[in-house]
């Protein structure tokens, strides 16, 4: 079935006869209007506009699609605005994208103080990283990189650092005794012998952390990979066992005593954190209001 998004992006081009009003008329990026409309027309089968260098010109199939569906979707228009309980005339709609974790304990909390729509889209920075290229997203959150996408700008703003925890049940002393001693090969032993958490998205960190301390990738498994860090957080919280996650995640779990920080490395392992706009983004002010709520939670670490 046709996304509804589409015959919406259709008549906005329709009626205003260029990508760049089109797309300032729906509150979203121009490549985004580009991808519906490109779209459409693979669905259909058909040109719908000839494209010129000033405007967008609807071919004789374009006229009859929108001859076809303008009343329905007026209709719809209609209905939308008659039976929805509230609605605030042309706010904007900031697309973001980040881990599940990050958005949870920086942004989650401060949704309802916003004056725009939020849309989030959580998964790895690659795929973020590709849908901000391609105009479906405003900001990325990520500690990567893309030299490649030249549509889009980083700024470093925080780092993370990455940490050694325990739940607050877990015995540490012979740990402790290994790290104060810098005993790397009984620690790395002791180590082994305990119960390990890690995510599944998020392995990356434990290898990480294991190679730039030991010199050598781990030989074990954590005993439990779970969905992500999130899930590793909770399951640790005042029981027993070992993981290794961003410190800036489990702030409140070692303020609460739920979980204990165990060593930051011989080798501090950091990652720096952008935030990934496009070149061209619409929402300044809106995405500068995020960064703000980045900037204050997490402090400057640079």
């Amino acid at each position: 079935m046709v996304n509804l998004e589409w015959y919406r992006t259709f008549v906005a081009i329709y009626d205003n006869n260029t990508l760049t009003k089109a797309a300032q008329s729906l509150y979203t990026s121009q490549p985004g209007v580009s991808l519906h409309l490109n779209a459409l027309e693979a669905y259909v089968g058909r040109k719908l506009f000839e494209r010129t260098s000033r405007k967008m010109i609807p071919t004789e199939e374009g006229k009859q699609l929108y001859n076809f569906i303008i009343d329905p979707l007026e209709k719809l228009a209609q209905a939308e605005q008659h039976f929805k309980k509230t609605s605030k005339e042309h706010v904007p709609s900031v697309h973001i994208g980040m881990c599940t974790e990050t958005f949870q304990a920086i942004l989650e909390p401060e949704i309802a103080h916003f004056s725009f729509n939020l849309v989030a889209k959580f998964g790895n920075h690659k795929e973020l990283i590709k849908d901000l290229n391609n105009g479906l997203l405003d900001l990325v959150i990520t500690p990567q990189v893309n030299n490649k996408t030249t549509l889009v700008d980083y700024e470093a703003f925080s780092k993370e650092t990455i940490v050694l925890v325990a739940g607050y049940k877990t015995k540490i002393e012979e740990i402790s005794k290994s790290i104060s001693a810098k005993q790397m090969i009984a620690l790395e032993e002791v180590l082994k012998g305990n119960v390990w958490y890690s995510a599944s998205n998020e392995m990356h960190h434990f290898n990480r952390f294991w190679f730039d301390n030991f010199k050598k990738r781990p030989n074990f498994k954590p005993n439990y990979i779970l969905p992500n860090i999130g899930s590793v957080i909770r399951s640790l919280r005042g029981n027993e066992g070992l993981a290794v996650v961003p410190d800036f995640l489990v702030e409140n779990e070692l303020r609460e005593k739920q979980l204990k920080l165990i060593w930051k490395g011989e080798v501090v392992v950091d990652n720096t954190l952008y935030f990934a706009t496009r070149t061209d983004l619409q929402f300044k002010k809106e995405v500068d209001t995020i960064k703000t709520i980045f900037k204050s939670r997490m402090g400057n670490k640079l």
